[in-house]
């Protein structure tokens, strides 16, 4: 079988539905998982998706948004924290000091040649290396708030030369634009956790085993 490059959308600790997701995938030793960010925070099992991400090479992401935020923590910066933030900074700050090197490796973008995985997003008719950190984790719609769910969602708009598979904005399916592909359907919310197959241009979905974050 030729090797595939699986995009799977917004983790956030769902680490049993990550394995269900593999299962049906038959995910394979050549294949590669690329995740669109937020590896932890929300669900059950952030230590072991940051474990699995770290130990295996088959495994790449982007840094999302809550991501980020432990990583400027544990940094030292001045971080002020969501509730689900600091109850993921509780879970795993005794292995921080093995965790923070990792989180300071990721990117913030990862180009697959025909596809761009982001956590959030691009500013439309914005050069690439002139997208902002906030942009990239944050962006929802092209008014004065990038975090609003009110106005033009920023894929209706982008017409770049790659296809942008991106998470962070949750839907019960995949966000569809001319040249975008929203991932995040909302496992940690009940929904379901959905990957994207680049070579295949299929989708495959898993449910979750239940609701673990209700926001």
């Amino acid at each position: 079988m030729e090797s595939r490059t699986i995009v799977v959308g917004d983790i956030h600790g769902c680490y049993d539905e990550l394995m269900d997701l593999l299962n049906q995938l038959n995910f394979g030793v050549s294949d590669r998982i690329v995740s669109v960010g937020d590896l932890v925070t929300k669900g059950p099992k952030n230590r072991e998706v940051l474990e699995l991400f770290m130990k295996d090479s088959r495994f790449s992401t982007v840094i999302g948004n809550h991501d980020l935020a432990l990583r400027r923590l544990w940094n030292g910066e001045e971080v002020e924290l969501k509730a689900s933030q600091k109850e993921a900074h509780r879970e795993l700050k005794a292995d921080k000091d093995r965790f923070t090197p990792y989180l300071n490796s990721l990117p913030f973008m990862i180009d697959l040649g025909s596809h761009l995985v982001v956590h959030a997003g691009l500013r439309p008719n914005v050069e690439l290396h002139s997208q902002t950190t906030e942009d990239l984790t944050q962006i929802r719609t092209l008014g004065e708030d990038r975090e609003s769910k009110d106005g033009t969602p920023w894929y209706d708009v982008y017409d770049g030369e790659k296809v942008v598979l991106f998470g962070h904005w949750p839907a019960s399916d995949p966000r569809r634009g001319r040249m975008a592909l929203g991932l995040d359907t909302g496992c940690v919310y009940g929904h379901q956790l959905t990957a994207y197959t680049i070579e295949t241009d299929e989708l495959n979905s898993v449910p979750a085993r239940r609701t673990y974050d209700s926001s």
